[in-house]
């Protein structure tokens, strides 16, 4: 018989995925995003707290609940096509090795590790493995990002000069918990934290870094973890990035200010679909998601500035974080990339550490 097979095709059944925490990472963002794809089904959840279990069930009914991962890897490959790690930053690395081990892919929620050794220790024992490990750097498709990525393609500002990223907050209270902590064991604080993501967006846009400058503050009474850190990024390519994180900036500056030889482009305001997610709202495919007001649309232009009117509005791209987790679907079925690698992941542990060491030491560290 010759010819095209153009009859219709059995609908391949979704991955099933273990998901391990159901704390604020899990329950806001993982949970939700895996179970609005269309080729991933949210299959098991695993926490030890009673209260959490019951919301779990609650939200993803089917979902079985576990008290402890080592209840899916007994369970290993035959019932699981990828576990998710959205526990403790201090139990990223344990718990994506024992999956990979039980061979699992594995998705770990950002920092991958606490170190950069460690990082790559992780990604050489998944290649071995021949297994995913993807990293959930999720702020790559922020709509603020999407957009400067656009104009960047389009060279609508000339050769970058200068690239200033802020992920700041206003939290004068500290919240407690293992993210203000300051034990190293840890890995708390805004460096590792929101620093994992203004740093992982540089080197996306910019390349490699040459040299890292740090300056990182503990502000807050009572706090243990740096919750203000400015960091200076010179990149192979010479654009300079300055990055801020904050959690005591009692006036926001702008998200993205990015200078080139012809126009600069500056945004205020964070993508929408943080806020969402937390207001209990979920993408929906065939809706509309990560949509953001005109209002709030940044502004490219030169020698005048945005808050007096100068420049022209730039519609912003809608938010897209259901699209990492259809990407890590089409590499797991063998149609499409890695979204996020652990090498990357590590690329960016290498300028976190670099600044962790600045700030204690006052120098320039060079990579």
């Amino acid at each position: 018989m010759t010819g095209t097979d153009t009859g219709p095709r059995t609908p391949r059944p979704p991955l099933r995925v273990g998901l391990v925490g159901y704390g604020l990472a899990g329950s806001v963002f993982h949970a939700p995003l895996i179970a609005a794809s269309e080729d991933l089904v949210l299959a098991a959840v695993t926490t030890g707290n009673p209260e959490r279990a019951a919301e779990a069930r609650a939200a993803h009914p089917g979902v079985r609940v576990a008290a402890s991962p080592e209840e899916l890897w007994e369970r290993g490959a035959d019932e699981l096509d990828l576990i998710v790690v959205a526990s403790p930053n201090k139990t990223h690395v344990a718990v994506a090795t024992a999956a990979l081990e039980a061979g699992i892919p594995v998705v770990v929620d950002k920092p991958l590790a606490g170190t950069a050794a460690e990082a790559r220790a992780l990604a050489a024992l998944a290649e071995e493995r021949g297994l995913l490990l993807s990293v959930f750097q999720n702020r790559r498709w922020d709509n603020d990002f999407l957009t400067l990525r656009r104009l960047l393609d389009e060279d609508a500002l000339g050769e970058v000069q200068r690239f200033e990223s802020r992920f700041e907050r206003w939290r004068p209270q500290l919240k407690g918990g293992w993210r203000e902590s300051g034990a190293p064991e840890e890995i708390g604080g805004l460096l590792f934290d929101l620093g994992s993501h203004v740093v992982d967006q540089a080197l996306v846009l910019f390349g490699p870094a040459v040299s890292v400058y740090a300056e990182s503050d503990v502000r807050r009474p009572g706090a243990a973890a740096d919750d203000d850190t400015f960091l200076a990024i010179t990149h192979a390519d010479g654009v300079r990035s300055h990055l801020y994180v904050s959690a005591t900036t009692a006036q926001l500056g702008p998200r993205f200010r990015v200078l080139g030889q012809r126009a600069g482009f500056v945004k205020y305001g964070l993508d929408p679909q943080e806020a969402a997610l937390r207001e209990g709202l979920r993408p929906v495919p065939g809706t509309v998601w990560g949509v953001e007001p005109e209002e709030l649309w940044g502004r490219l232009g030169s020698g005048e500035s945005p808050a007096t009117g100068g420049g022209t509005p730039v519609p912003s791209l809608p938010g897209a974080y259901p699209a990492y987790y259809a990407a890590v679907a089409a590499a797991l079925r063998g149609t499409g990339e890695n979204p996020v690698t652990a090498h990357e992941a590590a690329a960016t542990l290498d300028v976190l550490e670099a600044a962790k060491r600045s700030a204690r030491e006052g120098v320039t560290v060079t990579l």
